[in-house]
């Protein structure tokens, strides 16, 4: 029995997409996924590195930590959290539509879910900013001087402009992927059969999600739990 034009349409689909070194679609999948891994694993050891340093310095100056995080926007960073938490369940929702043959709800799923990642980078802007003005900013902006141990405080906010700064740079590339893939995903270049690439950008996507959960209580709640 003949297969329907639309399950002639998603083979016709997978084998242009399928490259000439793997046997078969499920071969790539497996491949592509797998190199995401791996890949996620490296960003891990990178971002550990750091989480390391903190825990350490957290260890020696605990009153020094508590000061600075007392200068984090408590409802800024709660608000990110949110629009997160949000993005990444978008996500998980477009690789679920895209798996069921609506392409086109992919698209807008991710789309929202781009969105949702240029408003945690406004709001992180005007956290900045804020940090600024305030003089919060180490080096030859730093101007918080009356604080207790304003030394180690400079340094807590020097490991929290580069996982922040960090972090923020790994949404933006987030944020151009998931733009490349809704595109393709609006002109119905991917099927039930052939996914993949929605799948590995939202694994990437929940690492930048998993990546902040860390960040978050690290920076905005040391103070509301230090007892001294």
């Amino acid at each position: 029995m003949a297969d329907s034009p639309a399950i002639a349409a998603e083979h016709a689909v997978a084998e242009q997409a399928l490259r000439h070194h793997f046997a078969n679609m499920e071969q790539q999948r497996e491949s592509s996924t797998l190199g995401m891994w791996l890949f996620l694993v490296t960003e891990i050891m990178f971002f550990g590195g750091l989480f390391a340093a903190y825990m350490i310095y957290r260890h020696l100056y605990p009153g020094a930590w508590a000061t600075g995080s007392e200068h984090m926007s408590f409802w800024l960073g709660t608000l990110n959290t949110t629009i997160l938490l949000c993005s990444s369940l978008l996500v998980a929702l477009s690789v679920h539509a895209v798996q069921e043959g609506e392409s086109k709800k992919t698209a807008w799923l991710l789309l929202f879910t781009i969105l949702m990642g240029a408003a945690f980078l406004g709001i992180k802007a005007v956290e900045y900013h804020a940090h600024y003005v305030e003089g919060a900013v180490p080096g030859r902006w730093w101007h918080l001087h009356d604080v207790p141990d304003p030394a180690h405080v400079q340094m807590f906010f020097i490991l929290y402009f580069v996982m922040t700064g960090l972090h923020a740079l790994h949404v933006t590339i987030g944020l151009v992927l998931l733009g490349v893939i809704a595109y393709k995903a609006n002109k119905l270049a991917y099927t039930p059969e052939y996914h993949n690439p929605v799948e590995v950008s939202g694994l990437y996507w929940h690492f930048v999600d998993l990546v902040w959960i860390f960040l978050y209580p690290m920076l905005y709640l040391v103070a509301r739990t230090h007892t001294g």
